[in-house]
């Protein structure tokens, strides 16, 4: 039986009769991006030394279900059974209206007496027909997060992450752009290890596949158990213009996948102490006098990040005592962490904390009194608590509920600093040997939802040593996520340029250019508010930068310049003003190419943000170091018939009528601007 599925943009056909083959995949009037010479089996499952997938011999398709999940989206089910194994599989695929983004996974239940042993499940089975292909992709490590790769794809290749963290070593997300123009885009909705795999076939077609990254992994399936694959999302875009696959996944991100509240759905303004104080140099009564500062500049959140915990010893490493969240440093904080998160709402702010819930320290007493907790491999810790084990996953909900209960959180920052690697292959605390990984992430998401039921009103912001487990994955289950440690200008530029291929916006997190207390790792970090020779075009560019997303300082208030404090206010005001709302709804569209670090790239990086719904824009324009003298930018998804309104809000320049044809076809010519300088401009 031929099943047809369309959905705005995607036209997606099956083919039941014998198995499940894929027929087409593609927008309803290009070519499409499975061959129709070879058999695109939509899975594969490797089990008991054996591949099963679409076509397998004794695969039989039960049923076809169809269910609406929301009003614009509707989940395609179909049911198969492996009769000689006695195996039912569920292949699921969620198709999103006005859209060419489906969302695709598959579960596995084990109806014999004899245990199935899984060692690979491809949530991703496509042959793509031969063509000329050019694959981007992102690498990526502490401080140099989404460095792009384009290259032609001429053999076969994989794009991994074995570390553990979804984005330590590679982000998790890709772009096949054809030679027609037309690109395919996926991600992996997965924290943990994942790979991609482009196999190149005598034919010259490229089988693709990939989700959960079967290195070291395996799951052992008792009778009437079962497994559920790692979710891979697609979409297609076109005109060679990834921002056509980008804005899909921002727009549904959005309104079925972030799981956003009241507070996040503000995008409040943040400030924390980290790279200002560090640990040891944040104590009670400088944290309040940067409290006063906040409240004054219209910061909305105070974050007290790591230091706030442990013993009291000036020595004592956090890192060490990760774990022992019952231990406040009360040298440091004598009067308690409640007292905080009281002055703080005194003021009118929220309140919010760090915690690393799945750290372990080489001296956390946690490990002594519920050793069952311990991740471990060859039976040598891996530094964090397995949550593959029931117990422990407990534990860390009623720790996560008594730190926002007994401290009035608002905001909990939810960091983790290691590499798991494959994970626990322990087998005696609630998973088999082989899945520990897999379960620890099983795990913790249930932890995440488990803590947002009991308190829907707190955000959860995800971080791992910055950014190296940036994923959708992880975006379902917190309210934002913090793109990296350092946040020198051109790195800023280029992260957020990279991000924003998988994220929207407003659930990106990163701080304007800070001052770091202790000796940086990277020599540009190096910002200095009250060097003699900044200027106010440079602190407005450092500041505008980290409007793009969700806002946020790490500085020394107190100890602002007069000048540079009322600048900081005058930012604060224009992001609400002019920006939240832009940052909170619109669609992103990156009008150059990405901005690099270390001088290279474009260096007049444009982005122009556009409210659907009331044909207003936004565009912010930099000006980098290094940069040409004048630069025109050419806006996009304009109507080109008719008259905008162009309104310069960072410059005392009259406004502009100009025909959307113009502005998109000659465009803005941009001269004149210091390096190091941003403009806004509203274009409406």
């Amino acid at each position: 039986m031929r099943h047809v599925f369309a959905y705005g943009d995607l036209q997606y056909e099956i083919e039941t009769e014998s198995g499940l083959k894929l027929k087409n995949i593609r927008h309803s009037k290009e070519l499409p991006w499975n061959d129709p010479y070879r058999i695109s089996n939509e899975f594969a499952i490797h089990i008991d030394g054996e591949v099963i997938d679409g076509s397998t011999e004794g695969m039989v398709v039960q049923d076809v279900l169809k269910t609406k999940i929301e009003p614009d989206a509707e989940q395609v089910t179909i049911v198969l059974e492996h009769i000689e194994k006695n195996l039912r599989l569920e292949v699921h695929t969620i198709f999103y209206e006005n859209t060419s983004l489906i969302e695709r996974w598959m579960t596995v239940q084990n109806n014999s007496d004899n245990v199935a042993t899984i060692t690979r499940m491809d949530s991703l089975s496509l042959v793509v027909p031969a063509a000329k292909y050019e694959l981007m992709y992102f690498t990526s490590d502490w401080g140099v997060e989404f460095e792009p790769v384009r290259k032609d794809l001429e053999e076969s290749t994989v794009l991994e992450t074995k570390s553990g963290r979804s984005s330590k070593g590679m982000h998790p997300w890709f772009t096949l752009l054809r030679e027609d123009g037309q690109l395919l885009t996926a991600t992996v909705m997965w924290s943990g290890n994942w790979a991609f795999r482009f196999e190149r076939m005598d034919s010259g077609s490229f089988a693709i596949s990939g989700g959960l990254h079967d290195w070291e992994f395996s799951k052992q399936l008792k009778l009437n158990e079962t497994i559920e694959s790692v979710r891979v999302v697609l979409a297609l875009g076109e005109n060679n213009d990834i921002n056509t696959t980008s804005v899909q996944f921002a727009q549904v991100g959005r309104k079925h996948w972030y799981p956003n509240n009241e507070f996040s759905n503000q995008l409040p303004i943040e400030w924390n102490h980290w790279w200002s104080y560090s640990d040891k140099f944040v104590d009670e009564t400088s944290f309040k006098h940067n409290v006063d500062v906040a409240a004054s500049l219209g910061i909305d959140v105070c974050t007290l990040d790591a230091g706030w915990f442990g013993p009291a010893e000036n020595e004592a490493d956090w890192y060490d005592y990760r774990g022992d969240w019952d231990l406040v440093n009360v040298k440091r904080f004598p009067s308690g962490i409640r007292h905080l998160s009281d002055y703080v709402h005194e003021k009118g702010l929220k309140f919010g904390l760090w915690c690393e819930i799945e750290g372990l320290g080489k001296k956390a007493n946690l490990a002594k009194t519920n050793p069952e907790f311990v991740a471990t491999r060859d039976n040598e810790s891996l530094g964090y608590v397995c949550f593959g084990n029931p117990d422990a996953q407990e534990w860390a909900f009623s720790t996560l509920d008594s730190l926002i209960t007994d401290y009035n959180c608002d905001w909990i920052k939810l960091d983790f600093n290691l590499d798991p690697g494959a994970g626990c292959n322990r087998s005696d605390h609630g998973h088999d040997c082989g899945d520990g990984l897999y379960e620890h992430y099983i795990g913790y998401y249930h932890v995440l939802r488990k803590i947002r039921d009991k308190h829907p009103q707190v955000i959860l912001e995800s971080c791992s040593s910055g950014g190296l487990r940036i994923d959708v994955g992880m975006l379902k289950e917190t309210h934002t996520t913090f793109l990296s440690d350092p946040d020198w200008p051109e790195h800023d530029l280029q992260i957020f340029w990279g991000a924003t291929t998988m994220l929207a916006p407003n659930v990106c997190l990163h701080w304007g250019y800070s001052e770091w207390f202790e000796e940086p790792r990277h020599e540009k970090q190096n910002f200095n508010p009250r060097d003699p020779n900044l200027q106010e075009h440079q602190l407005d560019y450092y500041s505008r930068i980290s409007m793009l997303g969700g806002f946020g300082f790490s500085q020394r208030f107190p100890e602002l310049p007069e000048w540079v404090e009322k600048r900081f206010a005058e930012h604060t005001a224009f992001y609400n003003r002019h920006v939240k709302k832009f940052v909170q709804g619109a669609d992103l569209y990156r009008l150059t190419e990405q901005p690099l670090r270390e001088g290279k790239g474009e260096r007049w990086p444009a982005f122009q943000y556009s409210l659907p719904t009331e044909d207003e824009h936004l565009l912010f324009v930099f000006r980098m170091d290094n940069s040409s003298n004048e630069r025109i930018i050419k806006l996009t998804n304009l109507e080109r018939d008719k008259q905008y309104t162009v309104t310069w809000l960072t410059e005392n320049r009259d406004q502009e009528f100009i025909l959307g044809s113009v502005l998109m076809d000659t465009g803005i010519l941009f001269e004149g601007l210091e390096e190091e300088s941003a403009v806004v401009l509203k274009i409406k």
